[in-house]
């Protein structure tokens, strides 16, 4: 272990990791156990995140589905819209769980425990991977209740339990790769209220300019063409696939003609690009 002089007193550094990358899974898993004990000690951080999922579910199936016709469909009809909406509740529901993300590292780095995380001898990327692979386990959990709510107001899955578990699958890494971006937005301000907000004011145009409400061909030519390549708008068109609940008109645009694929790729590229970004700043913020 070396020294090193500041201020005229030693200080000393903090030790550097061995073990390489089986070190380092070891090291996310110990964190991601710390922050699900923490999410069981305080379970209305759960009940508080499923309480909006349920109100959107309860809203947009009674209030608006009777006035929104599915494209393809002669008339409104209130339980066609109700299937056709579900994939967006479900992908909704794992983005915004990027707020909670962003507000959890936020409030480490603002009680100093980040730092107390640096000073030991663990993998750099550790408490941020640890980190969201808890949030991630927590989204599961928020997507089985929400999937006993939508059976109980008329949702149903039509083309088997295999391909409704690679959807949830889908929706899952999607929840994953926004997590890391939540990360990121943590590790840049400087307060748990700061990291809410920023977490949240992106989502809302991201989740309306998709196909998750309504779909693409409804919208103006720009917007719909944004909504056609939106990742958010994958990830939902491969589930309502999978799920084999009603897709409306779906849009030539090639993500929307290979919405699986486009959905992994997307969520892929997120992950890759934002843990790289919040590990260089998880690097440098607690410097």
């Amino acid at each position: 272990m070396a020294d090193v002089e500041e201020t005229g007193a030693t200080v000393a550094a903090a030790p550097r990791p061995r073990g390489g990358p089986l070190r380092s899974v070891r090291d996310s898993l110990v964190v991601a156990k710390r922050n699900l004990l923490r999410m069981m000690r305080i379970p209305e951080m759960v009940v508080f995140g499923l309480v909006q999922p349920i109100m959107f579910v309860v809203l947009f199936s009674y209030v608006f589905g009777g006035a929104i016709m599915v494209p393809g469909q002669a008339s409104a009809d209130a339980t066609v819209y109700r299937e056709f909406l579900m994939a967006g509740i479900f992908a909704q529901t794992v983005t915004f769980a990027t707020a909670g993300a962003g507000a959890g590292i936020a409030d480490d780095m603002n009680k100093g425990l980040i730092d107390r995380f640096r000073s030991l001898p663990m993998a750099r990327g550790a408490v941020l991977t640890g980190r969201t692979l808890a949030d991630l386990v927590q989204t599961a959990l928020t997507l089985v209740v929400l999937a006993i709510v939508a059976v109980l107001v008329g949702w149903r899955i039509h083309d088997g339990a295999l391909k409704a578990l690679g959807a949830f699958g889908l929706l899952l890494l999607l929840g994953y790769a926004f997590s890391w971006i939540g990360a990121l937005i943590g590790l840049s301000v400087r307060t748990p209220e700061a990291a809410t907000s920023g977490g949240l004011i992106w989502l809302f145009p991201l989740t309306f300019i998709s196909n998750a409400f309504v779909p693409s061909s409804k919208m103006p030519a720009v917007l719909g063409h944004i909504a056609d390549w939106n990742p958010f708008s994958a990830t939902v068109q491969a589930s309502r696939q999978l799920f084999g609940n009603p897709e409306g008109v779906v849009s030539d645009a090639w993500p929307m003609q290979h919405p699986a694929l486009a959905s992994v790729l997307w969520s892929l590229l997120i992950i890759v690009l934002f843990r790289t970004l919040a590990v260089r700043k998880y690097r440098s913020a607690t410097a």
